[in-house]
């Protein structure tokens, strides 16, 4: 029992319980099978059990098996997850109707129990490939965006140790979004972990920003406050510039949103846009609150660091103005894990 526990789960999804035998025979010294009778049955287990490959009829009744991929590849959770189709349909139409939808192979019924075994291992191993290499390219993403955002901070040396700081609160108030069912398809979509390294980048624009207004000891005046605006729009820019030559979109999409909106206001005052209410993207009124938070607990040249508990009230009471009031709600009954 514990021998079959350690293996890798595959679903199989057919209503034919001849053919769910024969896939279940020719598989189980290899993987831990788990064989349904209907779409329904898949889609409550999946809830509960997450397989690594999905062995899929494609002429059920009630939801065929086109239905159930559509269903799954529309879900952030459960796309990833490769399917094959079982079918005894030969119709060349039907295999490229399925792989347009996302179908790593097809398998024709009645199935060779060794083929069907190799077509399996072989779309694992290729899996296997793309996840490490995922990984290291991921890996190497973050490190060259963690000493991007150093070299911004280095210049700002009124604000050392915000980036880290702010990344940190950001993961922590997405968590919990989702774990309060606020915006959590939204969040979840878009990837906390994600999310967490592009606001590394959410100041990137302050490099362009000259050393004398970046770091003057006290107050800026009204027309130097109007270029350190800028940064926001500037940090839009220098991501569109890494976009042009680089492939992982969404990622960059993401930092590129939080450089632009983290300075947006709920109520419409903020900038650049003056965007108000939900037309603010979900990053940037996310990011507000941690920016601003880390800003008020933390001290500067012209100010004292605010106690933590005093500025955790003061954002809660700027709900529905300056921030979206559900996220600084969850944000303040969560204020006690918001420590650097």
């Amino acid at each position: 029992m514990s021998q079959t526990k350690n293996l890798a789960t595959i679903f199989i999804v057919d209503d034919n319980d001849t053919n769910l035998l024969v896939a279940r025979d020719a598989l189980k010294n290899h993987y831990r099978i788990m064989t349904m009778g209907s779409a329904k049955k898949f889609f409550e287990m999946i809830e509960k059990v997450r397989p690594v490959l999905v062995l899929l009829d494609i002429e059920m009744p009630g939801m065929d098996g086109f239905q159930v991929m559509e269903q799954l590849k529309a879900d952030p959770i459960y796309r990833e997850i490769p399917l094959i189709f079982l079918t005894a349909n030969n119709d060349p139409a039907v295999e490229v109707r399925g792989f347009e939808m996302g179908a790593a192979d097809f398998v024709t019924k009645p199935f060779s129990p060794p083929v069907l075994l190799n077509r399996i291992r072989h779309i694992l191993e290729i899996e296997s490939i793309i996840e490490e290499r995922t990984l290291e390219i991921s890996n190497l993403q973050a490190t060259i965006i963690e000493t991007l955002a150093d070299v911004v901070e280095r210049r700002d040396k009124d604000t050392g140790g915000h980036v880290e700081r702010t990344s940190k609160y950001i993961g922590l108030l997405l968590e919990k979004l989702v774990a309060h069912g606020i915006y959590k398809d939204e969040i979840q979509a878009l990837g906390i972990e994600s999310l967490v390294t592009s606001s590394l980048l959410h100041d990137v624009g302050k490099i362009a920003v000259p050393d004398a207004i970046l770091n003057k000891p006290g107050r800026l005046t009204d027309e130097e406050f109007e270029i350190i605006k800028e940064h926001s729009l500037e940090g839009g820019r220098i991501i569109d510039k890494i976009r042009a030559k680089a492939s992982d979109d969404k990622f960059l999409e993401s930092a590129r949103i939080l450089a632009v909106s983290h300075h947006e206001k709920w109520d419409g005052t903020g900038y650049p846009y003056q965007l108000a209410g939900a037309d603010i993207p979900l990053e940037g009124r996310v990011m507000a609150v941690v920016d601003v938070y880390d800003a008020l607990t933390s001290e500067r040249s012209y100010k004292a660091a605010m106690d933590r508990e005093e500025a955790a009230t003061l954002i809660h009471s700027l709900g529905g103005k300056h921030f979206d009031p559900q996220i600084a709600q969850v944000f303040y009954e969560h204020r006690a894990l918001f420590v650097s």
